[in-house]
C-alpha cells in the first residue's frame, strides 16, 4: 500500500474517532445541564437555618452522640453541597474488574435529590458515563458509552425511585445537618451503637439502619431491600455503604473516604470504592 494512502487513512480514523468523543461529550454535558435544571427547579428552602442542640432531645443515644460529635451549636444547616469523587468501580459481573473512576455529584438537601455523574475508565480511550440521579421523586440510571451509545436507561419506577432515595440517604454523612429531625428525619434505637432512621419523600419512604463507631461517628449504613439492577431489572437486595477517614470540613466532621457492596447470599460484592477530593456548600439563609 502506498504510505500516503495509508497515512490518509489512518488520519480519517482517527479523525472519526476525535468526532464520536467530541459529539458524546457535547451531548453528555447537555444531559447533564438538563439534570441539574431539574434539580435546581425542586429545591425548596431550609428550616432552621441553624443547629440547635434542643432538637436531639429524645433521640437514641448513639444518634446524640453522633450529632455532638459532628456538629457545634450554631452550624448552618446544609442547602445544597457538590462533591468530587476519585477511586475505583467494579464493572464485573461474575468477578472483580476494578475500573478507575471521576465524578462530580450535586445534592440538594430539600427536596431531597441529587446528580451523580461520571466517567470510568474501560481502557485507553475508552470510557462510559453514567448518570445516577434523584429529581423530584423519580430515580435514574443511564450510561452511555464514550457519552454517545446508550448501554443502560432506567428511569420512573418505584423501585428505582426508592433505591436512588436510599443512596441520598445513606450519603448523608457528607452533608451531616440533612439528617437532624427538623429535615425530615425520624430515627428509632435499635441498640448501644446503632439507631433505625426512616425518610419520606412524596409516596417514597426508605428506612436504613445507622452503626456508630466508638468515636461517634457514622460507620455504616445498611439497608435490607435497595433496588439493584439485574438484567434491566430491579431485585431488591441488602446492601451496604461504609465510611471512614473523618476530617473537619466547614466546622463538621466528615468521612473522606468509603466503600459501597451488595450484600449477596455468598458474600459482599464491593462494587465503589472512592475518595472525596473536593466539597463546596451552600448553607441555608
Amino acid at each position: 500500500m502506498n504510505w500516503m494512502l495509508l497515512w490518509i487513512i489512518l488520519t480519517g480514523l482517527v479523525g472519526g474517532v476525535s468526532a464520536v468523543v467530541v459529539f458524546g461529550n457535547r451531548r453528555w454535558r447537555s444531559a447533564t445541564r438538563q439534570m441539574y435544571e431539574k434539580l435546581s427547579a425542586g429545591r425548596r428552602s431550609v428550616s432552621p437555618t441553624s443547629y440547635d442542640p434542643a432538637e436531639l432531645a429524645g433521640l437514641p443515644e448513639p444518634v446524640k452522640r453522633y450529632f455532638e460529635a459532628a456538629l457545634e451549636p450554631g452550624q448552618p444547616l446544609i442547602a445544597a453541597v457538590e462533591v468530587a469523587h476519585v477511586g475505583t468501580f467494579n464493572t464485573g459481573e461474575d468477578r472483580p474488574q476494578w475500573k478507575p473512576f471521576r465524578s462530580r455529584q450535586r445534592v440538594v438537601v430539600q427536596r431531597p435529590g441529587f446528580v451523580w455523574d461520571a466517567r470510568i475508565a474501560l481502557g485507553p480511550g475508552l470510557s462510559v458515563r453514567v448518570h445516577d440521579a434523584y429529581l423530584a421523586g423519580e430515580g435514574i440510571l443511564s450510561a452511555s458509552l464514550l457519552g454517545w451509545v446508550t448501554v443502560l436507561n432506567m428511569r420512573s419506577t418505584p423501585a428505582l425511585a426508592h433505591g436512588e432515595l436510599l443512596r441520598f440517604f445513606a450519603e448523608a454523612a457528607w452533608y451531616p445537618t440533612a439528617l437532624l429531625p427538623s429535615q425530615g428525619v425520624h430515627w428509632e434505637p435499635v441498640d448501644e451503637t446503632s439507631a433505625q432512621a426512616t425518610l419520606m419523600d412524596g409516596g417514597t419512604t426508605v428506612t436504613a439502619r445507622f452503626r456508630f463507631n466508638p468515636e461517634g461517628w457514622i460507620e455504616s449504613v445498611r439497608a435490607e431491600d435497595r433496588g439493584r439492577a439485574v438484567k434491566n431489572e430491579i431485585v431488591p437486595t441488602p446492601w451496604e455503604g461504609r465510611w471512614w477517614n473523618y476530617e473537619t470540613r466547614n466546622g463538621m466532621r466528615l468521612p473522606i473516604e468509603g466503600e459501597v457492596a451488595w450484600m449477596l447470599p455468598d458474600g459482599p460484592k464491593p462494587y465503589w470504592r472512592g475518595s472525596i477530593t473536593g466539597l463546596t456548600y451552600e448553607f441555608a439563609e
